[in-house]
């Protein structure tokens, strides 16, 4: 018997398709329906294998579903809770794949008060610069980490259910606090995202940017490939966690700063020191050592 009989994906993009794929590959779910804004998206989905049915309404789609993923943007979070507050059904649980916390539980105590024990927020640490159904893939969850953030609510075999589903599609699960989550992520996923567009969009708005872009390489391209991400979903996902974001975006300026200063006095053995911290500290966190608090 498959760990979830009747699998709902609200959004079938990179996150929720590479899900209901893994789920598949695994031999962890029985059917699967698909919702989401897009009939076209839908459709792909259904003759890629992704989903078997198109939800027509949520009535229909959430009728024996045992598990709801929403994963669409974290600005889309309320109209979806709203829609789907009055179809669900006791024992059904409901999770998302929102990169921000504390709006997407803010929504869930608004829309969902009536079904908290069986709501489990979650945010799946993958993706990749390429968005939509056909970006999808089976393998996008294996060896990478998924935060659990339950609620106070949330019943034991309900985060046990959502934590096994994530698992079975080879990721490691750890839980967190909502707080804790969106501070961690604003440092190490949102600012350098919003990094990574300011730089491309400073480059591409000058007037000699075809001769700059035509002598970018390997440098240019790692650092900015996040660039290319779905900029919806990353606009959603600074504004939701703006306070955070703005602490660390100050924290950078600050450090901008003090680069900024070495240069002007001509400080080359400062400037070294500064690259041989971020240096050991980066090579650490790639061969998956404890990286040490920096002196």
């Amino acid at each position: 018997m498959a760990l979830i009989g009747k699998l709902v994906v609200c959004g079938v993009g990179l996150i929720g398709a590479s899900f209901a794929l893994a789920l598949r590959r695994a031999g962890a779910v029985g059917q699967v329906v698909g919702l989401g804004r897009s009939r076209a998206s839908l459709e792909r989905a259904r003759a890629l294998g992704v989903i078997d049915v198109i939800g027509r309404e949520w009535a229909d789609a959430l009728d024996g579903a045992e598990l709801v993923l929403i994963a669409a943007p974290v600005g889309q979070m309320d109209a979806i809770m709203v829609a789907m507050a009055p179809h669900l059904q006791p024992g059904t649980i409901v999770t998302d794949a929102g990169s921000t916390k504390r709006d997407v539980i803010a929504a869930i105590h608004r829309h969902l008060g009536h079904h908290l024990a069986d709501v489990v927020p979650a945010h799946p640490i993958a993706g990749a610069e390429k968005s939509g159904v056909e970006a999808a893939f089976a393998e996008l969850y294996v060896d990478r980490k998924v935060v659990l953030t339950p609620l106070a609510e949330s019943r034991p075999e309900a985060v046990a259910k959502v934590r096994a589903a994530w698992e079975a599609c080879g990721a490691g699960v750890v839980e967190m606090s909502p707080q804790d989550h969106d501070r961690v992520f604003a440092a190490v996923s949102h600012l350098p995202h919003l990094l990574a567009f300011g730089l491309v969009d400073d480059l591409a708005r000058r007037s000699n940017a075809p001769l700059l872009f035509s002598h970018a390489a390997s440098g240019f391209r790692d650092f900015t490939r996040i660039a290319g991400s779905h900029p919806e979903m990353w606009r959603d996902i600074c504004m939701a966690n703006r306070a955070a974001l703005l602490d660390e975006l100050d924290a950078y300026r600050t450090e901008l700063a003090q680069l900024r200063g070495l240069l002007v006095a001509g400080d080359g053995p400062g400037l070294e020191a500064v690259f041989e911290r971020a240096r050991r500290a980066r090579n650490a966190w790639a061969d998956g050592l404890p990286v040490q608090t920096a002196e």
